[in-house]
């Protein structure tokens, strides 16, 4: 969910991109420019593009060599919370923010969508606007 928070916001949060040849190797990369816990973004690679977090025992990757780049990001703790936030909320409300419809009565039932953060119309990205709006980015540089 946090990468997609992310892309939504157009905010890698980035402090420093690093291209070069890349070898992920026993589903480890070494990367002596982040931190443990730091998260980083992989972009070029076959098998591994997007949203990881750095250290021994985050997250497995696929073996490869690769032409890419990795963005070292400082992601807010604030933005993280929010994401398991948002997570929680859409699947509370998932099955209704599918539904095509916004009211429906029949018999003596009659039920009408929410909307904005407290229901589900629009989605998270509806729901968490106010929240979000002061990391957005008008467009990724």
């Amino acid at each position: 969910m946090l990468e997609q928070v992310l892309t939504e916001l157009h905010n890698w949060f980035q402090v420093g991109v690093y291209p070069d040849e890349y070898t992920i190797s026993g589903g480890e990369l070494q990367l002596p420019f982040l931190q443990e816990g730091q998260y980083f973004r992989i972009l070029g690679s076959v098998f591994n593009d997007g949203l990881h977090q750095y250290g021994p025992g985050m997250e497995v990757l696929a073996d490869e060599t690769f032409l890419g780049s990795v963005w070292a990001l400082a992601v807010p703790t604030a933005i993280v919370e929010l994401a398991s936030e948002i997570a929680a909320w859409q699947k509370k409300y998932a099955e209704r923010a599918a539904s095509p419809y916004t009211s429906e009565s029949f018999g003596g039932y009659s039920y009408t969508k929410a909307d904005g953060a407290s229901g589900s119309s629009g989605g998270w990205q509806a729901a968490f606007r106010s929240r979000l709006n002061q990391y957005r980015k008008l467009r990724e540089i």
